[in-house]
């Protein structure tokens, strides 16, 4: 079994989503209108309107005749998201959605407006098969893959809500993207680079979201970090690490067992090497589990051990998930795993999280709705 299918070999087989624009290169978009019977020009039309407009309604593509826009958005513009619930939070600058995929899956995806950039956080899975012990989404199991175009409509519609400017603050444009939500990227890799080449294409054939602006998040398949750091694209690697030491990070983060703290920092600093794109270490301080001066100190040393400049670390307070033994590490505590840190030489900022009156961690609202 190839090491990129490990976390999806248990999935539950669905029926395929409908073969959508974004699943597509350009020259495969150019092939498809041409065999539908449309000049090939057509396919460029269509993606303007998609990837820039940002619509998918063929009312709007005054441009195409109206047989051939209603037969092409039907075709290759079908509707992959439908939203089930929508709840906001820090003033309206926080918006969850969870949306219903077309064979009744569930997955969620988190809009956030700064002051001077909008970030998405997509789902890149239904539910996730690493069983990382903390997570909400990791107790589900995991569901199926998304495809390619379903993660890019979850980018589209949050491109479209900051053009209409829904969120407060007026119009605006998404800047950045997260792969952060439900499920593990590198699980699905040849789905998840297919949407972040779309994500990253300069319009008509894409978003144009920068590069250096998209993050891609693994708890640590050792496979896909090697394999990302030879797309040749500046992306920025999110390592989910949340121990230093094998024993407790195994306990917490299984796959660990297979490609150890040692294997996945090398990994991590070779996608430094590589791209020289800085990597951030993801360290989510749970009370009394992980949050011990000891293990920063020990943090601290293997990050620096490997050189200086080539990562950060974000420590997470905790989005604790109701009914969990896991909770937030207390402030203080907080406050001296990152001075540690820091003392190493490590560049270390708290994660602002947010979205805590909503469920925020991820997997948490589909998993309600399941219920």
């Amino acid at each position: 079994m190839n090491a990129l299918d490990l976390a999806g070999s248990h999935a539950r087989l669905r029926s395929r989503p409908p073969l959508h624009l974004a699943d597509l290169t350009p020259a495969e978009r150019v092939r498809a209108v041409v065999e539908r019977g449309h000049p090939g020009f057509r396919a460029k039309q269509l993606a303007t309107h998609y990837f820039d407009r940002l619509t998918r309604d063929p009312a709007a593509m005054t441009d195409l005749p109206v047989a051939a826009r209603e037969t092409l958005a039907a075709d290759l513009l079908p509707p992959l998201l439908t939203p089930v619930r929508t709840l906001d939070a820090d003033q309206g600058t926080t918006v969850k959605t969870l949306w219903r995929l077309h064979d009744g899956a569930l997955v969620e995806s988190v809009l956030m407006r700064y002051p001077r950039r909008a970030t998405l956080c997509l789902s890149s899975q239904v539910g996730c098969g690493l069983a990382c012990a903390f997570c909400a989404t990791g107790q589900q199991g995991l569901t199926r893959n998304l495809s390619a175009g379903e993660m890019v409509e979850q980018v589209r519609a949050a491109a479209a809500a900051m053009a209409a400017g829904e969120l407060p603050g007026g119009p605006g444009r998404l800047s950045n993207v997260v792969l952060m939500g439900m499920g593990e990227p590198m699980a699905n890799y040849a789905r998840m680079i297919a949407a972040v080449r779309a994500i990253v294409a300069p319009s008509p054939e894409g978003f144009g979201i920068s590069a250096r602006n998209v993050t891609v998040s693994t708890a640590g398949l050792v496979p896909g970090i090697d394999k990302l750091a030879a797309e040749g694209l500046p992306l920025t690697l999110a390592l989910s690490l949340h121990a230093p030491d094998d024993e407790l990070r195994s306990e917490l983060v299984p796959v660990n067992t297979r490609w150890g703290v040692a294997k996945v920092l090398d990994a991590a600093y070779r996608y430094f090497e590589a791209t020289g794109r800085r990597v951030s270490i993801e360290y989510a301080l749970m009370r009394d589990v992980n949050d011990q001066a000891w293990r920063a100190d020990l943090l601290g040393e293997l990050l620096a051990a490997r050189g200086r400049g080539w990562v950060h670390a974000n420590p997470i307070p905790l989005n604790p998930v109701p009914g969990s033994r896991w909770t937030a590490s207390e402030p203080s505590v907080e406050a001296e795993f990152v001075a540690r840190l820091r003392k190493h030489g490590v560049p270390t900022t708290v994660r602002d999280t947010r979205g805590s009156e909503i469920d925020g961690a991820c997997g948490q609202l589909a998993g309600a709705e399941d219920e």
